[in-house]
């Protein structure tokens, strides 16, 4: 049986089991989630919650034992062993999911993977969803951090299943993690990256998605003396500057606002540069939008990893204000360029 999120967090020693049997006992009273509870309580952030069930060994967690997503789809000839061989390599180096690299490589599309595996294997499958209305209650079953790092929509909560919109049906580690959060027997529901992206946009993150942007540019730091010569070397040349302290808070404000561009520090708290990268990347309402690294690592080598990631281009610290502005220009007419 799977373990609850009260035992989980007090095996971790987060808290102790005094605190659990009194938050156990406002959860009863107020009818919200235990880590929202707790969180209320000021006794555990949501980060900590998500770092103590990640580290809980899974069930799902021993590869031999977990259903591999790629060699379903080579055992119902959607793909040949192969172009598998070859995507789990590209895979391995880019760091994305296994059915991203497939689209990419033109394999196969997003939709066409929904539907594949709904037909093969009998899942059920969800469109247009994200302009439904869903009540508060089953909303507040997740936190906004974790449907934002693992890409899931709670549907609908009936007795004790919920059924939840996700890319990888597969996905056993993050499935197991929903039913420690929640108590509650999971449903996985197949839907694409970008419907799941739009749901959390407009359901979680409670903010009109703004297609146009115009001359915004989002600025991504965690120090404030930094964030601030690149927000006056910008807004001196006309532009608009949206600051984000961490790679979650950039990834919900690129979503809704749809910058320009953006400038990353590669270390950023909750969701590196890299990650917030992945992210823009893999949602195909932002993919286009370009991101350029900023880093004290100044080097050679690192500014070639950084582009052979996918960052449009690459600022070194200390930070000087007439190569950001020059910097700035040129991703912005050369992605002009590209989308024309």
């Amino acid at each position: 049986m799977t373990k609850q999120l009260g035992d989980i967090l007090v095996d971790t020693e987060l808290i102790s089991r005094k605190t659990l049997e009194r938050a156990l006992e406002r959860q009863k009273a107020t009818a919200k989630r235990l880590g929202q509870v707790l969180e209320e309580m000021g006794v555990i952030t949501e980060a900590e919650l998500m770092e103590a069930l990640v580290s809980q060994h899974s069930p799902f967690a021993d590869i031999n034992q977990k259903k591999q997503l790629g060699d379903i789809l080579v055992r119902a000839k959607l793909i040949s062993e192969k172009t598998l061989e070859r995507a789990l390599e590209r895979q391995h180096t880019e760091g994305k999911k296994l059915g991203e690299v497939l689209e990419e490589m033109g394999v196969i599309t997003e939709l066409e993977l929904v539907e594949a595996l709904g037909r093969q294997f009998g899942f059920k499958t969800v469109t247009d969803f994200s302009n439904r209305t869903y009540p508060a209650e089953t909303i507040n079953l997740l936190p906004t951090e974790f449907v934002m790092k693992r890409l899931v929509f709670p549907l609908k909560h009936k007795d004790m299943m919920l059924a939840v919109a996700i890319t990888d049906p597969f996905d056993g580690e993050t499935t197991d993690m929903i039913a420690r959060i929640t108590g509650l027997q999971v449903v996985p529901v197949i839907a694409t990256r970008k419907e799941i992206l739009e749901a959390i946009a407009r359901h979680y993150l409670n903010a009109p998605v703004n297609p146009d942007a115009g001359n915004t540019i989002l600025v991504v730091e965690d120090s404030p003396t930094v964030a601030t010569v690149v927000q006056a070397a910008l807004v001196k040349e006309g532009y608009n500057v949206i600051i984000c302290k961490d790679g979650i808070e950039a990834l919900k404000t690129t979503l809704t606002h749809r910058p320009q561009l953006v400038i990353t520090d590669a270390q950023m708290p909750k969701l590196d540069g890299h990650g917030l990268l992945r992210a823009i990347k893999a949602n195909p309402i932002t993919a286009a939008i370009p991101v350029i690294m900023l880093t004290g690592r100044a080097s050679t080598d690192e500014e070639q990893k950084a582009l052979d990631a996918g960052f449009f281009d690459f600022i070194p610290k200390p930070v000087q204000p007439l190569r950001v502005v020059s910097r700035v220009k040129r991703a912005l007419e050369l992605s002009k360029k590209i989308k024309n």
